[in-house]
């Protein structure tokens, strides 16, 4: 296919474009919204958009901060964190809580939610949130450009070692209802958010001779 039918940009310098189209292409995107707390004991709950799973076995998520924000420094003083799943229903709480504010206000007030004790951690869950890892920090990644130049983007990674799951997502054949739970997802663009539905759901099987995952 013949080139002039792509829009072709080289991000060094800019995009050319009303929006950088960056995160909407890769999206949307499972969202970050994570509890953590200083030394001190003072809790932070920030959502960040950069989030995923890299590993089930052991378990192992991350999220990318622009900048060395509380979450980072927290989780680096303290090896913990918590992740809470962002639900339709906890939207506007979710959005709350990315305000800017001072490192000695909290969040979870500032949100109108309630924190609740992890078990394995000593950081606090999102009480209203119906999923939960308690996580405890594997690396702190300081990520570079393709020169080998230091940025100011922190990776953090996390082994997930306690889940927290509402018994209303398990059905009786012991399945986690994934969309019952409403999740949300990180749209491109400052506003853009997305819920996704079992009515725009298809299914998939592995052609035959691949290797079936264990």
């Amino acid at each position: 296919m013949s080139t002039e039918n792509y829009y072709y940009y080289e991000p060094a310098a800019g995009h050319g474009l009303a929006h950088d189209p960056l995160k909407s292409i890769i999206g949307p995107r499972p969202i970050g919204w994570i509890s953590s707390v200083n030394s001190a004991g003072q809790r932070n709950l920030a959502p960040y958009s950069f989030f995923n799973c890299f590993s089930d076995r052991p378990p192992i998520i991350g999220f990318s901060s622009s900048g060395w924000k509380d979450s980072v420094a927290n989780i680096s003083e303290t090896g913990e964190f918590v992740w809470n799943l962002a639900t339709r229903p906890l939207a506007m709480a979710m959005n709350n809580s990315s305000a800017t504010l001072p490192p000695e206000h909290d969040e979870f007030l500032f949100a109108g939610l309630t924190p609740r004790a992890g078990r394995r951690v000593d950081v606090d869950c999102v009480a209203e949130s119906p999923v939960n890892f308690e996580c405890k920090l594997t690396q702190c990644i300081q990520l570079t450009n393709a020169d080998g130049a230091t940025i100011d983007n922190w990776l953090v990674l996390g082994e997930v070692i306690a889940v927290h799951i509402s018994n209303e997502l398990i059905n009786a054949e012991g399945i986690y209802q994934a969309m019952a739970a409403q999740p949300i997802l990180r749209g491109g663009g400052p506003t853009a958010y997305y819920q996704v539905s079992d009515d725009l759901r298809f299914d998939l099987q592995r052609p035959e001779g691949t290797q079936p995952r264990k």
